[in-house]
């Protein structure tokens, strides 16, 4: 059983160096932000789901793409204050009331 294991293992490794360290020390220096843009992310979720819309729907009200809501809702966005100015007025919600708290 451990040699299947080993085996499974080997046949699948990455030829790839891990970027984990890295990834993890840009998340750590970086933390501040990301919880913010995810509240935004959130916020947006929380409008789509009360309103039964669609990525699509929501850039036609952004005005912008519906990749660009994609990318707004991983959460890893780092926005301007006038971007979330503009969220929150084309979509009536409130981004950073939660955050600020």
């Amino acid at each position: 059983m451990r040699k299947k294991t080993l085996e499974f293992l080997e046949a699948h490794q990455s030829d790839e160096p891990s970027t984990f360290v890295e990834d993890a020390r840009w998340r750590a220096e970086n933390a501040i932000w990301l919880r913010w843009s995810q509240s935004v992310a959130m916020s947006i979720v929380d409008y789509m789901q009360e309103n039964g819309l669609s990525r699509s729907d929501v850039a036609q009200r952004l005005g912008c793409t519906p990749q660009y809501v994609s990318r707004i809702l991983s959460g890893k966005t780092n926005f301007s204050f006038k971007s979330i100015a503009e969220i929150e007025t084309k979509l009536g919600i409130s981004c950073m009331a939660a955050t600020m708290a």
